[in-house]
């Protein structure tokens, strides 16, 4: 029997001892929802210590099938998931701080087909979904105890757009509550529109604003949002055009005004493309798009003034497939979710230009589709 070298032992003991160093007890809980297919059963956990990098070994927190998108209460108590099925649902979860495992609490119908997006307000007394399939956005009753009541708003999208293949009728992919929490903005792929919604909250009733929407251009998809950090500028990312469109935001009236749309992609790119996630920095200053057409993440820099977008540099997400990347709470870290490849690689970010780096760290889930934070 052969022996194996000193030198890859050295090298396989300093990747376990990556993961297994102790992780102060109070540091950030990672979630990651991924697609159930079978090498993944739900909602992954582990701990990170953004001061380090450290991390400690992934471990199954919720055994619930294709939880999509998750969202995170205020109170860093309850999780939420899109539960993605011809039959959606959205499942609500007790967090053990302790231990990060999650406790189901109740599971509801999301009133749709293929739900895929979730969002809590900031006063934690509700949660907004998408459904993509049948194309309509639903509100939900948050208990004290976090459990989810059934569905006490509903609205139901119509129309189609110029695509024959992915718009021939309404796709809402994104539930987004403005910075003040008085609107709900849907991204509905289906119709190139922003559908805007007063929201009641009190009664969790969800009413068309006037104007009802605001266009994009014909084939864009519009698919996720990002708010500046003084909420005057909206950011949407086109899926099927793979572009930004920057948008004046006037929280008054509820109204939404083009000012650009960027490419996320180089001038000269042929290739495939297929716009995933957008995010805007802590700080405020800069904006992330993510490409699953050639797997890089795209950052631009942010004019505060104009809300006017300059692309900075692309970055390799690491993976195949960046479904879906987040920035952790400190805005030094940013973890991208690269679905085909099964990775989820952490890149550091340059306080100063907004850059990433390969930090060298990387996590294997099969599948991974969404990633979140929760500080205990």
């Amino acid at each position: 029997m052969s022996s194996i070298p000193f030198t890859k032992l050295l090298a396989v003991a300093a990747l376990a001892a990556q993961f297994s160093r102790p992780v102060p007890a109070q540091s950030t809980l990672v979630y990651i929802g991924a697609y159930t297919r079978p090498r993944s059963k739900g909602i992954s956990v582990c701990r990170f210590d953004p001061s380090s990098g450290q991390l400690t070994p992934l471990s199954l927190a919720a055994d619930t099938s294709n939880p999509t998108f998750l969202a995170v209460h205020p109170n860093r108590k309850f999780l939420y998931a899109a539960n993605e099925n011809p039959d959606g649902a959205v499942s609500a979860f007790a967090i053990d701080p302790s231990t990060g495992q999650l406790k189901l609490l109740n599971r509801v119908s999301s009133r749709g087909s293929g739900p895929c997006h979730v969002a809590v307000d900031q006063a934690g007394r509700w949660l907004y979904a998408a459904n993509y399939n049948s194309g309509s956005v639903a509100a939900f009753p948050i208990r004290a105890d976090g459990a989810l009541g059934d569905a006490a708003g509903f609205a139901q999208h119509a129309g189609s757009s110029v695509n024959p293949q992915r718009q021939r009728g309404p796709h809402a992919h994104s539930a987004n509550l403005a910075p003040d929490g008085r609107f709900l903005l849907a991204a509905d792929l289906g119709l190139d529109q922003i559908l805007v919604y007063r929201i009641d909250p009190e009664k969790g009733s969800i009413v068309p604003h006037d104007p009802p929407f605001a266009r994009l251009a014909p084939g864009s998809g519009p698919r996720h949002m990002a708010f500046s950090q003084d909420g005057r500028f909206a950011y949407v990312l086109g899926e099927m055009l793979a572009t930004v469109t920057a948008f004046r935001y006037d929280a008054a009236g509820g109204r939404l005004e083009e000012i650009e749309t960027v490419p996320i992609s180089p001038a000269d790119y042929a290739g495939p493309k297929s716009g995933a996630e957008i995010a805007v920095h802590p700080n405020g200053r800069f904006l992330y798009a993510s490409n699953r057409g050639d797997s890089t993440i795209a950052l631009f820099r942010m004019d505060a003034a104009k809300g006017t977008l300059t692309a900075v540099e692309r970055t390799p997400s690491g993976g195949k497939t960046p479904r879906n990347f987040a920035i952790d709470p400190t805005g030094g870290w940013l973890f991208a979710a690269n679905q085909d490849s099964g990775n989820v690689v952490l890149f550091r970010i340059d306080p100063g230009s907004g850059r990433l780096s390969a930090s060298g760290k990387t996590l294997d889930v099969a599948s991974p589709v969404c990633v979140v934070f929760a500080k205990p």
